[in-house]
């Protein structure tokens, strides 16, 4: 009898959030200016700037990010250079550099090494506050050896856009020195079933 009289109130109260407006419109992130409170802060290690790096320098690479706010399902991709920050709503990413195996290692993987900030409350009673919720190595292929811990976003590695020496600069040219390759009768070896080669 309790069970009743307890589920009675709920499916009212439920059905009258139904009739309220459904007209609601979708809320929309808006990027704006980062916070001076962690303007300053370093990005990622102190070594991604200096250093050998071979191909790309750290500065022309180019970082994807995919961003989920869970709380409206809105997702949104960040394109972005190391050493740049973007701010979405109370959100703020840092990239610091990426990184992607040389052509011939396997497995390929891509990474970025990101922090990500979120200005919440720790209680009911505090102020709003930046907090550093995540600071380290994502990525793209194992997302689960890392992972932004926040019941609000999520931020993952899509890619890391950079290039080797003797790499082709794009698929395209590729494809078409495979066919011219292929229209002058040159022999051109299979890889074997299983070695991931393309």
């Amino acid at each position: 009898m309790k069970r009743a009289a307890v589920c009675l109130p709920l499916f009212a109260s439920l059905s009258l959030l139904a009739a309220c407006g459904g007209g609601e419109p979708k809320p929309e992130d808006q990027e704006t200016a980062i916070p001076d409170a962690i303007a300053g802060m370093q990005a990622g290690p102190a070594q991604a700037e200096k250093g050998r790096h071979l191909g790309t320098p750290n500065k022309d690479r180019v970082v994807t990010l995919g961003v989920l706010n869970k709380r409206n399902n809105l997702t949104q991709d960040l394109v972005m250079k190391p050493g740049e920050s973007k701010r979405l709503g109370n959100l703020v990413v840092k990239v610091a550099t990426c990184e992607k195996t040389l052509p011939w290692e396997h497995p390929a993987e891509e990474g970025a090494f990101v922090q990500v900030f979120v200005e919440e409350r720790a209680t009911a009673q505090d102020k709003l506050a930046w907090h550093k919720v995540f600071s380290g190595w994502l990525f793209k292929n194992s997302p689960g050896l890392n992972v932004v811990e926040h019941p609000v976003y999520d931020v993952w590695v899509k890619s890391c856009a950079m290039s080797f020496p003797g790499e082709d600069a794009s698929p395209a040219a590729s494809t078409s020195s495979r066919r011219a390759a292929n229209a002058s009768g040159s022999a051109r070896t299979s890889p074997a079933p299983g070695s991931g080669a393309d």
